[in-house]
């Protein structure tokens, strides 16, 4: 329980007595996340890792390759036997055998002989270079080199791609694609990874319909689960999400204590008479931050509930777009092992328009970015959706400037 309440804990049919600003709100919950630290690690199998995080380093107990191997079609031979072989003076060899991939030449390759080899496949022993077939000429079972060779040549050599030992991954790294057939190739069937953590995504409004559903005279379709759900999944997070919650202080408090270690509440955060939530985080936990110096999304929360982050996000999507991006996406990020920045590709462009902001907040302008110049989304509200796909981006304008002036270069984020 709290020492002291939030002078904002209840701000129904009142408005906000004071804002926090965004670089406050950002200092509270970057001290918060370094208490916690991040969760537990857990097993999981190479097919299932892609985009998890790395919780150990991977070092290698093998070679790749654990052999010498051919890297051409051609024929396997000794160097010195094809010195000064061209066109117009060919050398002749005598070809033993064939060497394919898993299946290599069972002898010794002598003076004057050579093997005709695939790629990949294992190098005779005896030989140093593989001729390719390109530069040959064959005449029953014999080759004629038109090509001298040096030693060593195409020719892959063990541990070439990775040596036993090495360290081939390190912890902290999100898995790629390549990074799965990397340890793959070195005989790894399950990695050690950071345990997602759990987040449970409340959604309160009785004027809400479930998704799927058609809207219905007053009652309007809820859109702020879904793009949670997949905001969550997109930083690492695992959306726990069994359906709307109804405006009724017992079914709020039971949906702040279900099992997840992050909470995301929108709906019920603001100042409208049922708007619950912010007095009952106050009532069981803390309430630590309550309204903030931005727009959209001025009525943002965070705080604590027996040992889970909350955060109270507007129910207008785009604020709760934007308080999830600039609040509890960097804690899903952070408390999955992955890096507080913004999963955007940034750009640089030059704005096309003056836009005027008041010093002191912090503005998300969502923009359309076209030749390089950035102009802003027309019909912009908080509540208005379509915007943001629409839109290319967004733009930040920080507190203290008082806008940003046509002309000027700024950052473009990118919804891509």
């Amino acid at each position: 329980m709290p020492t002291s309440r939030h002078p904002n804990a209840d701000v129904r049919m009142r408005g906000f007595v004071e804002k926090t600003s965004v670089e406050a709100a950002r200092n509270w919950l970057r001290s918060e996340l370094n208490k916690f630290g991040l969760f537990a690690s857990e097993e999981t199998p190479l097919p299932n890792a892609a985009t998890r995080i790395l919780a150990v380093d991977i070092v290698s107990e093998v070679n790749v390759p654990e052999f010498e191997r051919a890297m051409m079609d051609g024929f396997a031979v000794r160097a010195l036997d094809v010195e000064g072989a061209s066109p117009t003076n060919p050398v002749s060899l005598e070809v033993l055998g064939d060497a394919f991939p898993g299946q290599p030449f069972d002898g010794e390759v002598t003076a004057g002989k050579c093997v005709r080899t695939m790629t990949g496949s294992p190098l005779p022993a005896g030989v140093d270079a593989v001729l390719p077939l390109e530069q040959t000429r064959t005449d029953g079972n014999r080759v004629l080199a038109q090509q001298s060779i040096d030693k060593g040549r195409n020719v892959g050599s063990i541990g070439e791609d990775i040596r036993s030992g090495e360290v081939v991954l390190r912890a902290g790294r999100a898995l790629r694609p390549q990074d799965l057939g990397l340890l793959s190739s070195i005989g790894v069937g399950s990695v050690t990874v950071v345990r997602r953590p759990r987040v449970r995504i409340i959604v309160t409004g009785n004027e809400l319909l479930p998704a799927g559903s058609k809207p219905q005279s007053y009652r309007i379709v809820d859109a702020n689960g879904p793009m949670r759900a997949a905001l969550v999944q997109r930083d690492g997070g695992e959306p726990l999400f069994p359906g709307i919650v109804p405006d009724d202080r017992e079914a709020i408090l039971h949906a702040l204590s279900d099992d997840a270690e992050i909470v995301l509440v929108s709906g019920g955060t603001s100042v409208g008479q049922e708007d619950l939530v912010p007095t009952l985080l106050a009532e069981r936990g803390e309430l630590a931050i309550h309204g903030i110096a931005m727009r959209p999304a001025s009525p943002i929360g965070m705080g604590q509930l027996e040992g889970r982050l909350v955060f109270l996000l507007p129910g207008n999507p785009v604020a709760c777009l934007c308080g999830y991006d600039v609040f509890a996406g960097t804690a899903v990020r952070v408390r999955g092992g992955r890096t507080a920045n913004w999963p955007y590709r940034a750009v640089r462009a030059t704005m096309a328009v003056d836009l005027k902001s008041p010093v002191g907040r912090f503005e998300y302008i969502r923009v359309l970015l076209t030749e390089a110049q950035v102009s802003p989304v027309p019909k912009s509200g908080a509540s208005v959706l379509s915007s943001t796909t629409r839109a290319d981006g967004f733009v930040i304008i920080p507190a203290e400037c008082r806008g940003l002036e046509a002309g000027n270069e700024v950052e473009v984020f990118l919804y891509d």
